[in-house]
């Protein structure tokens, strides 16, 4: 009877854990977060990493993190930085665009740095526009108005050309659409087979192509017309606020109209901005 009893309730086999399962599920939760960790500026760093970061030249990523947390402690009235300043001057020649343009940006915070004012001074001659655009709006706040060609030149569209002769293929068909800098728009393939990719040269966006897709074009032909950002146009009237002058004004006065995706407090900066330079004038 007991037997029969066992029989009917047998204990019940323990069930293994899929722990190979858990951790892979974990991986795809834990990696991700890492890698975001590890990029986030807002992660604060010590002293000795500021340090290794700002010296870090196979990593630029690191490089703008400590010039983050250097400009955050700036604002904050934190003496202690200054110790860095000489390096953040030194990055104005870094190789790479982007820690070029981040330097610019940090040096802007400092309004009373001699060295910072004739280093953003120096990047108006810089190959990259980018680097030119944000070195002219951080000169504006020391009270410098020698970047204003390029606060204007971040106001207008730009035509971008066929590079070679051949049959044309856009990787970007909408108007509107966003662009970042150094993406590619276009590629050509040319009579011998051989294809050629096109990249924009600075951010924007898509405002109108001038040949259709998969068309044959010629060496120099206007392919595409790019606006500039929205962000790019803000910041640019709002330093033309101060700086513009009557010259400047009908690059400005494009935007008191509607455009296409352009926000309403645009078109007010640049009424706003319209206003600021007559009354200038007078």
């Amino acid at each position: 009877m007991e037997e029969q009893t066992q029989q009917e309730n047998p204990t019940p086999a323990r069930r293994k854990f899929p722990w190979g399962m858990f951790v892979v599920a974990a991986l795809f939760v834990i990696i991700p977060f890492l890698s975001w960790y590890g990029s986030w500026f807002g992660r604060e760093l010590s002293d000795e990493q500021v340090e290794t970061y700002l010296n870090d030249d196979e990593k630029p990523r690191n490089i703008q993190h400590a010039l983050n947390q250097i400009v955050e402690r700036m604002e904050k009235g934190d003496q202690s930085v200054k110790r860095w300043y000489p390096k953040i001057t030194s990055l104005a020649a870094h190789p790479i665009p982007q820690v070029r343009e981040f330097a610019a940006w940090a040096m802007g915070h400092d309004n009373t740095n001699e060295e910072f004012h004739a280093s953003l001074l120096s990047l108006l001659q810089d190959e990259s526009a980018t680097v030119r655009g944000t070195s002219a709006l951080w000169l504006v706040r020391f009270n410098d108005a020698s970047g204003r060609p390029e606060l204007v030149r971040m106001l207008r569209f730009t035509t971008i050309r066929a590079e070679a002769s051949g049959t044309i293929e856009f990787f970007v068909k909408e108007e509107g659409l966003p662009v970042t800098v150094g993406a590619p728009v276009a590629r050509i393939k040319k009579d011998d087979g051989q294809t050629i990719e096109i990249r924009a040269a600075e951010a924007g966006r898509i405002d109108s192509l001038a040949v259709a897709n998969e068309s044959r074009v010629e060496a120099g032909t206007d392919i595409m017309v790019m606006s500039p950002t929205i962000e790019q146009v803000w910041e640019s009237l709002r330093a033309l606020y101060l700086v513009g002058q009557p010259e400047d004004a009908p690059f400005v006065e494009r935007y008191t109209r509607p455009l296409p995706g352009l926000p309403d407090q645009v078109q007010k900066q640049a009424a706003e901005t319209i206003e600021a330079i007559r009354l200038r004038a007078r």
